[in-house]
């Protein structure tokens, strides 16, 4: 076969693909178009049936976006967390200042602050009412006193501990006080409520996929004697499916818009009451919504919902309509 054939070989089976692809696509889209005709005729009854989608995949998203927003007031909380050091009464200011960077240098420990003793004297002089009290005293009573921050991380509770462990095992301190229940509580609650959360979405992305699957069941019902019709002229089984998968398709995108703005309204009503008592509180925090993000996973979830179970309610019952 001379080179000259082979090419022409080549780019007529290119034709042929491009042929056949741009047939696919039209097919497609026809067929996409189509559904969409299809559930505008109905436009009441699908509707109700996309609010239902929409309820169900905008309850796990608004425990989303709440637990985000409780990340997001708790994140700076984790500078509240710090292990003080007592230092031995016979470390001077100066091996206090080298021993505090020394800390520094430790992987576990975010930062550390050194109050040394003759600052803490004042303070305290200032603020308890015991001026002279104090004065009687030969000699200053306060250790030097190191406060490191832990760097916190997700599960960093045994680190943290550790740490507390080799602090107090430094022949430089004298004691190591922690206290982190309230903070580590909070955590857990979290990762409870997070667990919660994807237990819910799992629950209701099953009761979305039952709701598309039955829901195209009863289309295919309806339209048992076309099936069959188009089985008979010699219609494929994707050419005939594909308008009922394109119809979970614009269920799963219709659905995860209004999941999107029901979210959107629920925020916007929350907002301000939200702002004021953040005010209270001399914060400037601000409700923050899905994002783009976010938005574009719900909606694709939405997608995913619906053609799963389209593809599902398809597989199951095109199978069972042959022509007589």
């Amino acid at each position: 076969m001379s080179a000259e054939k082979k090419t022409n070989n080549r780019a007529k089976k290119k034709r042929e693909l491009k042929g056949l692809f741009n047939m696919w696509l039209l097919n497609n889209a026809q067929a996409c178009i189509y559904s969409l005709g299809q559930y505008m005729r109905q436009p009441v009854n699908n509707l109700l049936m996309t609010a239902v989608i929409g309820i169900s995949l905008a309850l796990p998203a608004s425990f989303y976006v709440l637990l985000d927003n409780v990340r997001s007031v708790s994140a700076g909380w984790d500078g509240s967390l710090q292990i003080t050091l007592f230092l031995q009464n016979d470390i001077s200011d100066l091996d206090a200042l080298s021993f505090a960077k020394q800390l520094d240098a430790d992987p576990r420990i975010e930062s550390t602050n050194l109050i040394n003793r003759d600052d803490a004297l004042a303070e305290y002089r200032s603020l308890s009412g015991f001026a002279d009290a104090l004065d009687a005293l030969d000699e200053n009573p306060f250790p030097n006193v190191i406060i490191a921050h832990p760097k916190i991380t997700d599960g960093s509770q045994p680190e943290i501990d550790l740490l507390i462990v080799d602090l107090e095992a430094m022949p430089e301190i004298d004691n190591a006080q922690y206290d982190s229940q309230w903070i580590q509580r909070l955590f857990h609650l979290l990762d409870i409520i997070n667990r919660v959360v994807i237990i819910l979405s799992a629950m209701l992305a099953t009761a979305v996929l039952l709701i598309v699957g039955n829901t195209i069941r009863l289309a295919i019902h309806n339209r048992r004697s076309e099936i069959e019709i188009s089985k008979l002229f010699g219609g494929t089984d994707a050419f005939i499916q594909r308008p009922f998968l394109y119809s979970g398709f614009w269920y799963g995108v219709f659905g995860g818009l209004i999941a999107w703005l029901l979210i959107t309204i629920a925020l916007q009503i929350l907002d301000k009451p939200v702002r004021e008592l953040a005010n209270l509180y001399g914060s400037q925090f601000k409700l923050s919504g899905l994002g783009f993000k976010n938005s574009s996973i719900l909606l694709l979830i939405g997608v995913f919902l619906g053609l799963g179970g389209s593809w599902v309610s398809v597989k199951r019952h095109m199978r069972a309509i042959e022509p007589l």
